[in-house]
């Protein structure tokens, strides 16, 4: 596949990371070498969604993702875990339903231990706010559910086949499946995405998927996509 991207711009988009921080330090150094030994005129790193939940160091894949990196533009995307996670800070009586969703694995990586407070979930709502980091607090604030470069479109889960971009839904976009998946296509651009876990990376005529599942087992994936030339991948094993 070759990317309908502006001449110059290429794009690492990184797959599902759900707190394993290592894995991701080791693909960014990947990144790094990459570019190294061959540099582009405009990089552009996307992260792809579900940060956080289920993987042992979420809160340092939050601090991870948050940074700048000089030469480069970062475009953080919202999953359907950080929504649940921004519910629950919102919401007290949305807790319980994150912890169960993967969120105690979040709340021990900033040194909450959930079962503490087991029979009560709602009062660890002002505890979480007042234990995350100020720059935590503000990224998820500042996650978008979409962005698009030339003729690709990036976004956690997918788009609703049939429906305009302008006109795509932002729960779509973050817990959409089979609707998308099975679509045979075309869609209005080609789709990078996340959120279904899958062996190895899965590219079609119109969508590329790129979470391998770091958190199941399986490696931490990016695509890279540049105009003229087809696509690749890098990828760091579990562990």
């Amino acid at each position: 596949m070759n990317a309908d991207l502006p001449e110059g711009v290429r794009v690492y988009a990184i797959g599902d990371v759900h707190g394993c921080a290592k894995m991701l330090d080791r693909l960014l150094a990947l990144i790094d070498e990459d570019l190294a030994a061959d540099p582009a005129t405009s990089v552009v790193e996307v992260f792809l969604g579900d940060y956080v939940d289920r993987g042992p160091d979420c809160a340092a894949v939050l601090k991870r993702v948050g940074e700048e990196v000089p030469g480069r533009e970062r475009v953080r995307l919202m999953g359907n875990h950080e929504q649940a996670m921004i519910a629950a800070l919102a919401d007290g009586t949305m807790m319980s339903r994150w912890l169960a969703f993967g969120g105690d694995a979040t709340l021990r990586s900033y040194g909450i231990e959930p079962n503490d407070w087991k029979h009560d979930p709602q009062a660890l709502q002002p505890i979480v706010q007042s234990v995350l980091p100020r720059r935590d607090l503000e990224l998820l604030t500042r996650l978008a559910y979409s962005h698009r470069i030339g003729g690709v479109i990036f976004v956690h889960a997918g788009i609703r086949p049939g429906v305009p971009l302008e006109e795509q839904s932002s729960s779509d976009m973050i817990w959409i499946r089979e609707e998308f998946l099975t679509h045979s296509g075309p869609f209005p651009a080609f789709v990078v995405h996340g959120h279904t876990p899958v062996d190895a990376p899965e590219v079609t005529p119109w969508r590329a998927n790129v979470d391998t599942g770091a958190v199941y087992g399986g490696a931490l994936t990016a695509i890279v996509l540049e105009a003229g030339r087809r696509h690749r991948f890098l990828s760091v094993p579990h562990g």
